[in-house]
């Protein structure tokens, strides 16, 4: 990224001082977008704004600028590939540019998908934080809000889709020109536009307001996975639901008139909340069997996009340092209207698990920051939508609101929209709103937890006579429950509770009776946001019972507990498989299961030492193998446990004829389990990373799935082979062949990490510290950093990542950050390994 295409706080603060936006009017000529020889369209900005200043510049990261009038006067176009410069202006000025923009293949700005399936042309626009530019000229910055209008010419026969609602529809010459409503006051990036011969499924929401026509629309091969199975009732279903809850919660009803949600190709997020228009990665359509926790799952992401019409896009972030006022609340309401409106009682215990685990795993790297972080500039903002603005934030607002209640705390919510509705906002802006309703001043606890890093790790001493201390690290304010547990039998059953609101290192365990306890459970209840350290009594507790506790979410804090304690050393990978052995088989919440399920893989792969591995490897498919035989045929548990044979099959070849039979249909599967695409394609890879796959094979899978799924997964298998000119042209792909589209560079990546064959990686671990400075000024920041991460070598050394970080120190800083988090991670096997007994 050019020096002036990586915008900066301080200048756009400036830029926001000088001028107010009013209108914004976009003209797009996307007729070109079916040939396959176009690159480029046609695109205009009309901006209206007052001034202060006599110049500012506009955005602009196209192919050509071709034009710009100033009120009506044409100007030299003074434009450096990334910003056009007006000079000469009035207090009142309308600024027209016109030129030419790029279609995209990285999923950033306008990306051009051709189905192989039909070979139909779909486009859609992905733009936070700051690729709207890449599509029309504009302010790139959340703090310069707009009344925007937007006008699109297409192919007559397509869908064509903004943020606002179609108010003209006109023929021309090789299409036709679609207006649209101009929209309430916006930021650049959650504007879209989205147009092909997409399938469609209407509804309606009877609104407060009045009637919120919904749609839901996927491409045309993928519609009978959608349309004709019952997910898109579903989606309306949940959506109908979600907003009722949100308009009564937040006081307002939905302000942006339609309600779109859009399943796109070739993704690079799960979701995106452009009002009116949602965005959605396809991997929430599911082509075949699906799991509970996947359904889940996707309502998660629907509700938690929903939330963002409130938080996000009516007060908006005024720049990126405060991501986590829509990022952290829309984590939080996600669970939350899942739970009380979304029909998943126990989309709790997945966020314990899944989104938690992610925040822990993130606050424990050394570019861990702040909730409310210092963001700079544009790469930095990149880089933040992460663990700890997602999940850490999410959770220390659930924590928020068991220590205000949850009536203060949607009141708070509603008097925050109320005040800046349109606008946007800072930290101070929420906490005013929050304080007020609760009555309570919460700049302690702002200070405590949204202002600082890292965690605390909680822990239960046991004296010699019985007293129970609870310790914690890097100490902070919690409100929490300590669960005591015995046994009964077999079972671990709660005996009791003790409720604490600590802020010291000790804290002594007082109650009048206190139950003889095999098992000691800090936070059983996931109230508050720490890393759980279980004493050595209760860790043989769990290894004997944990599987019969009755409550998910402390089963869920457990098996994070375990999982910790593997990552840190603390517990032996050998045991961790034992445990996940013994008690996931009986794991009756698949989103725990799948967790533990892949948290073992990862055990084995990352942290057990190279003379343990193979030995491992093989027995944990052994076991996976057996219990996806005595699973309950159809059931969510058989369909976990045969995805994970995927994943063991591709580190050990002890099943790899048995596998082949079942894909060739010479051996029967297991009663009730579903071969469908993904999970044959997955045994594929297993095959192919261990030796048993050949080109034949994957292309006659190819001839059965021709879908861009199965072309991309063809590309992971032919990647996946054990051979070293095989793995050194795929090493070589995703740097040299500018051709691979966002999904497929990351398939090949797949592919060359697949299976433990490292020694078939050592050769070019130099080359990828040569390459990743030069990639990074040449490629997207999106492709950069798929190639930084993805092929970041797993040496057994620190010693070429510390060199390229020593003669590096002015790199730029969000690469710096990808290569100081990898090298972590590396440091952190390398180090886990020394411990296996």
């Amino acid at each position: 990224m050019s020096s002036t295409a990586n915008l900066t706080r301080d200048e756009t603060a400036a830029r926001a001082a000088g001028i107010r936006l009013e209108t914004v009017d976009v003209d797009l000529d996307l007729r070109s977008a079916p040939r396959t020889d176009a690159e480029t369209f046609a695109t205009a900005s009309t901006l209206v704004f007052t001034a202060a200043v006599d110049e500012t510049w506009v955005d602009f990261l196209g192919a050509s600028v071709d034009e710009v009038t100033i009120n009506g006067v044409a100007q030299p176009v003074d434009w450096d590939g990334a910003r056009v410069r007006l000079t000469g202006l009035q207090p009142h000025n309308t600024v027209v540019i016109r030129g030419t923009a790029r279609y995209s293949t990285s999923g950033e700005g306008l990306h051009r998908f051709r189905d192989p399936v039909d070979d139909a042309v779909y486009l859609y626009t992905q733009y936070e934080p700051a690729d709207c530019r890449r599509v029309y000229p504009c302010f790139e910055q959340p703090d310069l809000k707009a009344r925007w209008r937007f006008t699109v010419t297409a192919p007559a026969d397509w869908q064509v889709l903004s943020n606002g609602a179609e108010t003209g529809r006109d023929a021309v010459d090789g299409g036709v020109r679609v207006t649209f409503a101009r929209t309430l006051p916006l930021s650049s990036y959650i504007t879209a536009v989205a147009a092909g011969p997409y399938a469609r499924v209407d509804g309606v929401w009877e609104g407060p307001d009045g009637d919120v026509p919904l749609g839901v629309l996927c491409r045309a091969s993928l519609a009978p996975h959608l349309m004709g199975t019952g997910d898109a009732d579903e989606i309306l279903e949940i959506t109908r639901r979600g907003l009722t809850f949100f308009a009564d919660a937040f006081g307002l009803a939905y302000p942006w008139g339609t309600y779109d949600q859009i399943f796109v190709p070739e993704y690079n997020l799960g979701a995106m909340e452009n009002p009116g228009l949602v965005t959605f990665t396809e991997a929430y359509i599911f082509r075949g069997a699906s799991t509970a926790a996947q359904h889940e799952g996707r309502a998660n992401t629907i509700l938690h996009e929903m939330a963002h019409m409130w938080f996000g896009d009516l007060a908006t972030m005024r720049w990126w340092d405060d991501l986590w006022l829509k990022e952290s609340f829309a984590d939080f309401m996600g669970a939350h209207a899942a739970v009380v409106a979304g029909g998943f009682p126990e989309a709790w215990v997945t966020f314990a698990s899944r989104r938690k685990g992610w925040a822990y795993v993130q606050d424990q790297l050394p570019t861990t920051h702040p909730i409310v972080a210092d963001i700079p500039d544009l790469e930095a903002a990149k880089l933040n939508f992460d663990g700890i603005t997602y999940a850490k934030g999410a959770s220390v607002l659930k924590q928020l609101v068991a220590f205000v209640g949850e009536d203060a705390f949607f009141h708070g919510a509603r008097r925050y929209f109320a005040d800046h509705a349109y606008g946007n906002t800072t930290l101070p802006d929420l906490l005013t709103a929050l304080s007020g309703a609760s009555g309570r001043d919460l700049s302690a606890w702002s200070g405590a937890w949204l202002e600082t890093t890292g965690m605390s790790q909680l822990s239960v001493s046991r004296g010699t006579d019985g007293a129970l201390t609870l310790v914690q690290t890097d100490p902070r304010p919690h409100r929490l429950t300590v669960g005591l547990y015995g046994f009964e039998g077999d079972r671990l059953v709660r005996r009791g509770g003790v409720d604490l609101d600590i802020t010291g290192e000790r804290t002594p365990i007082e109650v009048l009776v206190l139950p003889a306890s095999d098992l000691i459970v800090p936070n059983d209840d996931d109230r508050t946001y720490a890393k759980v350290l279980l004493d050595p009594a209760s860790t043989d507790a769990v290894e004997r019972g944990l599987s019969t506790i009755d409550d998910a979410v402390t089963r869920a804090v457990i098996w994070a507990a375990l999982w910790n304690a593997t990552r840190d050393g603390d517990l032996p990978v050998a045991r961790y498989l034992g445990m996940a052995l013994r008690h996931a088989p009986a794991e009756t919440n698949v989103a725990l299961l799948a967790d533990a399920l892949a948290r073992a893989d990862q055990a084995i792969g990352r942290y057990a030492t190279d003379a343990d591995r193979p030995r491992l490897a093989a027995d944990w498919l052994d076991s996976v193998w057996a219990t996806l035989w005595a699973a309950e045929p159809g059931s969510d548990a058989q369909l976990a446990w045969a995805r994970a044979l995927g994943a063991a099959a591709s580190r050990a070849d002890g099943r790899a004829e048995d596998i082949r039979a079942i894909l060739s249909g010479d051996a029967a599967a297991p009663e009730g389990l579903a071969l469908d695409p993904e999970l044959r394609w997955a045994w594929l890879v297993a095959l192919s990373a261990t030796g048993h796959a050949s080109v034949a094979d994957a292309d006659a899978e190819l001839v059965r799935d021709p879908s861009s799924q199965g072309r991309a997964a063809r590309l992971t298998v032919l990647a996946a082979r054990p051979d070293a000119e095989v793995r050194a042209d795929a090493w070589q792909a995703p740097w040299d062949d500018e051709s691979l589209t966002n999904d497929q560079l990351s398939a090949t990546i797949a592919g060359v990490r697949a299976g433990d064959h490292r020694d078939l990686l050592a050769p070019f671990d130099e080359e990828y510290f040569a390459r990743i400075a030069p990639a990074w000024s040449a490629r997207s920041i999106e492709i950069a950093r798929r190639l930084v991460v993805g092929l970041f070598p797993a040496s057994a050394s620190l010693d070429l990542a510390d060199a390229w970080l020593d003669s590096h120190a002015d790199a730029p800083g969000a690469l710096r950050r990808l290569v100081i988090e990898q090298r972590d991670h590396l440091a952190r096997e390398i180090r886990v390994r020394a411990t296996q007994p």
